[in-house]
């Protein structure tokens, strides 16, 4: 087993205080001074990661920049020919015109589970293996898809908003509408992988119905199975989408499958944002089309529409699924793992799926000279 770095509690608790990024240039740059005749690997980021991450990145590799968009305008003056491998995310991704400025690029490492906006053709065709945090952040999405499972279904946000706003001057039953509770309720989860069995795993102790949809049944569960989504939407009370991030999935929870899942449903949606086709949410949700809905995720990142704003039947969050200290440990172990497999001229750990087997073939991509 290759080792990773193991970071003392005190150092981490350190970056937990700075906030969850390094986010000015200073911050980058001081994690780890760059000789000129440094003979270490170049590595770029493109995401904003924690000082510990930063740290435990610069143990054994010069961080030359930093990108804030995978735009090639953006790329520090000076570091296109040094850049040997690019750590980012996938919600972030990497076009074939990102990687073609960068000569030396031969490795990406998504921080996290998701690689939806990495070019996987265009990372073959210029000999760049793509890697992801496979399930290392699992146990911690599925806590907080129940928690906006919760937070949907039981109205939580609402009523918090009603006692701010100094609305809650009389007991009245049924405020936000006939509340049916989650005993006995069907949960369809789309995409049972890990995260989904993590979620599965709590929700069984709500004494929910069990039901879900995958490309292939699994034969470890026996839970209910069904073939596509539209019929897994039909039988939910709450479905949950918890799909692996790929292409063939954009939008698959559209208005069919909203109008399937019916007028006391609810939409929960941890995955990736693309997933679920917003306007067509924001236009169920609004007309009464399903109950509620909840989103950590969203199609562009940061969230600059507006659509969902004012709708009080949808809860958001930030995309902080994984935010945990422990998956944040996980994941930056997973990215060094990596780093130092590859550029010891081994197997990545968590190649993507798609690259599984070129990852593990004698023509896998190897740092470039």
């Amino acid at each position: 087993m290759h080792s990773v770095p193991i970071f003392a509690k005190p150092v981490f608790r350190r970056a937990i205080s700075d906030g969850l990024t390094a986010v000015n240039g200073a911050s980058y740059s001081s994690m780890a001074p760059v000789h000129p005749t440094s003979t270490r690997p170049a590595i770029l980021t493109g995401f904003h990661f924690t000082k510990t991450t930063l740290g435990a990145f610069s143990e054994g590799y010069d961080i030359v920049g930093h990108m804030d968009k995978p735009d090639i305008a953006l790329i520090p003056p000076g570091v296109a020919d040094r850049v040997q491998a690019l750590v980012t995310t996938g919600s972030v991704g990497a076009t074939d015109k990102l990687m073609a400025a960068f000569p030396r690029l031969s490795l990406i490492c998504c921080y996290g589970t998701g690689y939806e906006r990495m070019d996987l053709e265009a990372a073959r065709r210029r000999n760049i293996m793509i890697t992801h945090g496979a399930d290392a952040n699992a146990p911690d999405v599925a806590e907080m898809a129940v928690g906006l499972v919760l937070a949907s279904h039981r109205r939580i946000v609402r009523a918090d908003k009603m006692i701010r706003r100094g609305e809650w001057t009389k007991r009245i039953p049924n405020r936000f509408g006939a509340i049916s509770g989650l005993t006995g309720a069907k949960f369809g989860i789309l995409g049972l992988g890990a995260i989904g069995l993590e979620i599965a795993r709590r929700m069984k102790g709500f004494d929910v119905e069990i039901g879900y949809c995958n490309r292939n049944r699994r034969s470890d569960v026996d839970f209910p199975y069904f073939a596509d989504v539209m019929e897994l939407a039909k039988w939910s009370d709450i479905l949950m989408v918890v799909l692996r991030s790929d292409a063939s999935n954009r939008h698959i929870i559209n208005a069919e499958v909203l109008k399937a899942l019916g007028p006391r449903g609810h939409l929960v949606n941890i995955s990736r944002g693309w997933a679920v086709d917003e306007s067509a949410l924001a236009h169920a949700l609004r007309n009464n089309i399903i109950e509620g809905a909840a989103l950590d995720v969203f199609d562009e990142e940061p969230y600059e529409g507006t659509e969902l704003l004012d709708l009080d039947n949808l809860v958001m969050t930030p995309h902080f699924g994984g935010g945990t200290e422990h998956a944040q440990r996980r994941m930056t172990a997973s990215v060094r793992a990596n780093l130092d497999n590859h550029f010891a001229g081994k197997p990545v750990v968590t190649p993507v799926p798609e690259l599984r087997a070129w990852a593990n073939s004698p023509e896998a991509p190897k740092p470039k000279a």
